[in-house]
Protein backbone atom coordinates (compact mmCIF):
# COMPACT_ATOMS: atom_id res chain seq x y z
CA UNK A 1 0.00 0.00 0.00
CA UNK A 2 2.80 2.43 0.82
CA UNK A 3 4.14 2.09 -2.73
CA UNK A 4 0.74 2.93 -4.20
CA UNK A 5 0.41 5.96 -1.91
CA UNK A 6 3.78 7.19 -3.16
CA UNK A 7 2.83 6.65 -6.79
CA UNK A 8 -0.42 8.57 -6.35
CA UNK A 9 1.46 11.33 -4.52
CA UNK A 10 3.53 11.71 -7.68
CA UNK A 11 0.39 11.82 -9.81
CA UNK A 12 -1.04 14.55 -7.57
CA UNK A 13 2.22 16.52 -7.77
CA UNK A 14 2.19 16.36 -11.58
CA UNK A 15 -1.50 17.31 -11.72
CA UNK A 16 -0.93 20.35 -9.52
CA UNK A 17 2.16 21.31 -11.51
CA UNK A 18 0.01 21.49 -14.63
CA UNK A 19 -3.15 23.02 -13.12
CA UNK A 20 -2.06 25.30 -10.26
CA UNK A 21 -4.27 25.72 -7.20
CA UNK A 22 -7.46 23.68 -7.54
CA UNK A 23 -10.20 22.16 -5.38
CA UNK A 24 -9.14 18.77 -4.03
CA UNK A 25 -12.18 17.10 -5.60
CA UNK A 26 -10.90 18.25 -9.01
CA UNK A 27 -7.58 16.54 -8.29
CA UNK A 28 -9.37 13.29 -7.42
CA UNK A 29 -11.34 13.45 -10.67
CA UNK A 30 -8.27 14.48 -12.67
CA UNK A 31 -6.07 11.60 -11.52
CA UNK A 32 -8.97 9.11 -11.51
CA UNK A 33 -8.07 7.49 -8.19
CA UNK A 34 -10.17 6.64 -5.11
CA UNK A 35 -10.65 9.63 -2.82
CA UNK A 36 -9.32 7.76 0.24
CA UNK A 37 -6.08 6.92 -1.57
CA UNK A 38 -5.76 10.49 -2.85
CA UNK A 39 -6.22 11.83 0.70
CA UNK A 40 -3.46 9.57 2.02
CA UNK A 41 -1.18 10.72 -0.77
CA UNK A 42 -2.05 14.37 -0.19
CA UNK A 43 -1.18 13.88 3.49
CA UNK A 44 2.20 12.50 2.46
CA UNK A 45 2.85 15.53 0.24
CA UNK A 46 1.70 17.93 2.97
CA UNK A 47 3.90 16.26 5.60
CA UNK A 48 6.90 16.55 3.28
CA UNK A 49 6.12 20.24 2.71
CA UNK A 50 5.40 19.92 -1.02
CA UNK A 51 1.83 21.25 -1.01
CA UNK A 52 -0.27 23.93 0.58
CA UNK A 53 -3.75 22.85 1.69
CA UNK A 54 -6.33 25.44 2.67
CA UNK A 55 -9.99 25.34 3.52
CA UNK A 56 -12.45 27.32 1.43
CA UNK A 57 -15.86 26.90 2.99
CA UNK A 58 -16.41 23.16 3.21
CA UNK A 59 -13.96 22.39 0.39
CA UNK A 60 -10.19 21.94 0.37
CA UNK A 61 -8.00 23.76 -2.14
CA UNK A 62 -4.51 22.48 -2.84
CA UNK A 63 -1.45 23.88 -4.60
CA UNK A 64 2.23 23.09 -4.89
CA UNK A 65 4.51 24.99 -2.54
CA UNK A 66 6.84 27.05 -4.74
Amino acid sequence: MITEIGIVAGEIWHYLDGHGEVPFDQVVTGIDRPKALALMSLGWLAREGHVIVREEGKALRVALRR
